[in-house]
């Protein structure tokens, strides 16, 4: 009889250790004597590093499915409300150059295509703007619930924006006391295998040998496990997204009573574009770059004009973090018993902000088919390096369509990036398509697509894509009910602004009284 799958190993901390170690220990009654055994090995001396501070909502279920109440969440790491992102300045490089990609999706989504009528009325209404009511909610800095709003319930979909290194404390805190996982802090020296090449066991300079029958790389870019002792090669991206640096820094609103954004802003530069992310207590901010582009110093001076904004002369003495990014993914995530979770598996850029996404994803689908024996698992690792193939493939088709669609030629930034040799041969076949008709469901039809049909007509339309239906003989969406819909919108729209609070209104309501418990439906 093959060995059972009983003991997890799971190395380095962060989002991506305690996610992963939080959704098993839940699934599998780690807490108990019957459950599996699940171990999270920390170094002392790695903190994380500090970004990735923007969620998807899929978060909201995942911190539910580890039993913390989303008031401790928001008291614990300073987190605000996320209702999607603004790009500036991304299609023309102009003041007034601003669209939405919002979380809630098109009304009547799951039955009608409200792209094809909104292209056939003349285009008067910035997309989002006729499809759903969040963009103007995040115009209006509105947060998306009301404060007799249960936990984790919504008025309009959303994520969060929270403290990464705040998270982390949180994360652990509630494995260890309350999921039944083990942690260790210490250093790993070695690796042994057993006589079919599997991971038998960890060396650890204080706790000895730590043995496992699967381990977990969450060892960030070192991929201590899957990269250094499995030799898994890395594939480079680079030729698709260019970006490689960041400059990263954290910044204090001028008073504690000033907006919270309501979602991520991402500003075009020169040869990147700028983060900035509102916390409760604080902004998170940077500007991502491409090296080859520009220089360290050049940038510099580009994050520095944009802080100016905002802080004025005080800009000049904030302290920048640099940090270097390879854009790539392992060529699998899953090999003999290990497998790869968050930057040990790949890294992009963090625009639309998809680490934590595949951290979650990841770490949900190590919970759900957790093989239950060795001789099982090589067919839980295709499946896992097959999924994950296909998500990073598409999330870096996501990625460049932001870029390709740009009319920027101000810089060879962005030139370069139209360039059609830089583009996906996926994406490009898409675009071709999407000429003629506006994306749908059929465009996307895995399970738990990392990016839905939906999330490219507001990237698609918001940058001035044209799609001329008039070659197609396709049927179109009942006239009355499509009127019917988007006079919904706009009624909709002009009762949420009525009735919802502001973004730190309700973060305040949520620190002093709490939200009503609750769980995601």
């Amino acid at each position: 009889m093959s060995r059972p799958v009983k003991r997890i190993v799971i190395v380095g901390g962060g989002a991506a250790g305690w996610i992963t170690a939080g959704l098993v220990a839940a699934e599998h009654d780690a807490a108990s004597e019957s459950g599996v055994q699940v171990t999270l090995i920390e170094s002392p001396d790695v903190g994380p590093i500090g970004v990735g501070e923007g969620t998807w909502p899929t978060m909201r279920g995942t911190l539910a499915r580890l039993g913390i109440r989303e008031t401790d969440f928001v008291r614990e790491c300073d987190a605000s409300f996320k209702q999607g992102t603004r790009f500036d300045r991304w299609c023309a490089g102009t003041p007034g150059d601003v669209y939405y990609h919002p979380f809630t999706l098109p009304n009547g989504y799951m039955k009608t295509n409200l792209a094809d009528s909104w292209l056939a009325t003349g285009e008067d209404t910035p997309f989002a703007d006729a499809v759903s009511a969040q963009s103007q909610l995040c115009a209006r800095g509105l947060a998306p619930k009301q404060a007799a709003t249960p936990e984790y319930a919504a008025v309009v979909n959303y994520g969060y924006h929270l403290d990464a290194g705040k998270f982390a404390i949180l994360l652990q805190k509630q494995c260890t006391q309350s999921l039944g996982v083990r942690h260790i802090l210490d250093h790993v020296t070695g690796v042994n295998n057993d006589e079919d090449g599997n991971i038998a066991s960890l060396d650890c300079k204080s706790h000895g040998q730590i043995e496992g029958d699967l381990f977990v790389d969450c060892t960030g870019f070192a991929s201590l496990l899957l990269g250094k002792h499995y030799g898994v090669p890395f594939v480079s991206r680079k030729h698709n997204l260019f970006i490689d640096t960041a400059l990263a820094v954290q910044v204090p609103y001028v008073d504690e009573n000033a907006p919270i954004e309501s979602q991520t802003i991402s500003t075009a530069q020169k040869s990147g574009w700028i983060w900035d992310i509102g916390l409760s207590s604080r902004r998170g901010v940077g500007y991502v770059f491409s090296s080859t582009h520009s220089s360290d110093a050049d940038a510099e001076r580009e994050l520095r004009a944009y802080l100016r904004q905002s802080l004025g002369n005080a800009a000049e003495s904030v302290s920048l973090r640099k940090i270097s990014i390879n854009p790539g993914h392992r060529s699998e995530f899953w090999h003999k018993n290990c497998v790869a979770v968050g930057m040990a598996a790949g890294f992009l850029e963090p625009l639309e902000a998809s680490a934590l996404v595949m951290v979650e994803l990841s770490a949900r689908m190590i919970s759900e088919q957790l093989p239950a024996t060795l001789d099982t698992m090589p067919i839980v690792a295709k499946r896992f390096n097959d999924t994950f193939l296909y998500r990073w493939d598409r999330i870096i088709d996501f990625l460049k369509l932001h870029y390709v669609l740009t009319k920027r030629t101000d810089t060879d930034f962005w030139v370069d990036n139209s360039d059609e040799r830089s583009v996906p041969d996926s994406l490009s076949e898409c675009l071709a398509l999407w000429r003629h008709r506006a994306p749908w469901h059929s465009d996307f039809p895995q399970v738990d697509e990392v990016f839905s049909s939906a999330s490219y007509q507001y990237v698609l339309y918001g940058m001035g894509f044209r799609t001329d239906a008039a070659a197609t003989t396709r049927r179109r969406a009942d006239a009355a009910e499509t009127k019917r819909l988007f006079a919904e919108v706009a009624t909709k729209t002009g009762q949420m602004i009525a009735g919802l609070p502001t973004n730190r209104e309700l973060i305040n309501q949520v620190k002093e009284f709490g939200l009503p418990k609750g769980k995601v439906a």
